[in-house]
């Protein structure tokens, strides 16, 4: 379903590692410090593909290590394309954190390029159990298989916050063995804020189990499907998360429209960085009110200067979930 989308992704990555290739051969310093023996007065250097990790990485480190993101902030991963630069950033760093899946398989081609100067790396979707990504009724069918399983794995694992807990664990782990000096600020740091993920997590159960309703419409893709699952909500959406195409037909309108009036569903999901094409036309032919679920798959510059961050994404969802479940 995604290649025909990624293979082009991954032709430009090879092309662009041909043009960094010369400067890794020639480069007469290690690419990655890998500092278990002590840290020598260098920083650990992290690099995280999109906003997820690189959040996690970041209240992990404390300052302490250099955390980097590989997307531009405000940039949409699905039609991201890896610079020459951003090769040269994965080849200088000493751990690279990354989704993993058909979408990440550019990074798995760049990785065995390197041969034996490849950095230390961590798959988000290794760290957590996975499914299968799924096309639930009334989503535009892409690859023919409306209703089953894909043969694809669902990447978005971090959306439910008992996964982000689990992730944050598996991050620390691999920041301390790399960096064993700095290892009991990095245990301090996760501890911390994996409390603050396990109240992100009591707090969403809470709420959804004293909802007077347990199901969602998204008039967009939809990354949910971990959140969903995690937390019994039933969902209608209009294309699978990591869809080529979010430009809906006749049927796919028609087919949510008169879910939402058979429903009585009364507010309707957009995801960010969307065109909100899908959501309006519904709106307007039902009445019914749109709200923002943010994936949290990237935010902008703006989002981040007023404070933006994985758990006060997540806490705004839990906030437009309960408008939703309510009403």
């Amino acid at each position: 379903m995604k290649t025909a989308i990624f293979r082009n992704r991954i032709l430009k990555a090879a092309a662009a590692l041909l043009c960094v290739s010369l400067c890794f051969v020639l480069s007469s310093c290690s690419n990655a410090k890998h500092l278990s023996s002590g840290n020598d007065g260098a920083q650990l250097t992290v690099v995280a593909t999109i906003f997820p990790q690189y959040d996690f990485a970041k209240n992990i480190s404390g300052g302490t290590a250099s955390v980097k993101m590989l997307l531009p902030m405000g940039a949409d991963i699905h039609s991201y394309e890896p610079t020459p630069k951003d090769i040269k950033t994965i080849q200088n760093c000493d751990l690279l954190i990354y989704t993993g899946g058909e979408n990440d398989a550019w990074i798995d081609d760049i990785l065995k390029s390197m041969g034996k100067k490849v950095p230390a790396t961590l798959k988000l979707i290794d760290c957590v159990s996975t499914v299968k990504e799924k096309q639930a009724s009334g989503m535009q069918a892409e690859g023919g298989f409306l209703g089953k399983s894909s043969d694809d794995i669902d990447e978005h694992v971090w959306t439910s916050p008992k996964n982000a807990i689990t992730i944050t664990e598996k991050i620390k782990d691999k920041m301390c063995s790399l960096d064993t000096a700095d290892a009991a600020k990095f245990k301090a740091n996760a501890a911390r804020y994996e409390a603050r993920l396990g109240a992100l997590d009591r707090s969403y159960t809470k709420t959804i189990n004293a909802s007077d309703g347990r199901t969602i419409l998204v008039a967009d893709r939809f990354p949910f499907r971990y959140l969903a699952e995690d937390y019994g909500l039933k969902y209608y959406a209009a294309f699978p998360g990591c869809s080529g195409t979010t430009e809906p037909n006749a049927s796919t309108i028609a087919y949510l429209t008169k879910t939402i009036n058979t429903k009585h569903i009364h507010y309707i999901f957009y995801t960010e960085m969307s065109n909100h094409k899908t959501a309006d036309a519904i709106a307007e032919d039902t009445g019914a009110k749109e709200l923002l679920l943010h994936s949290c798959h990237n935010v902008s510059s703006k989002d981040v200067s007023s404070g933006a961050d994985y758990i006060s994404i997540m806490e705004q969802n839990l906030k437009n979930l309960k408008k939703a479940l309510n009403d």
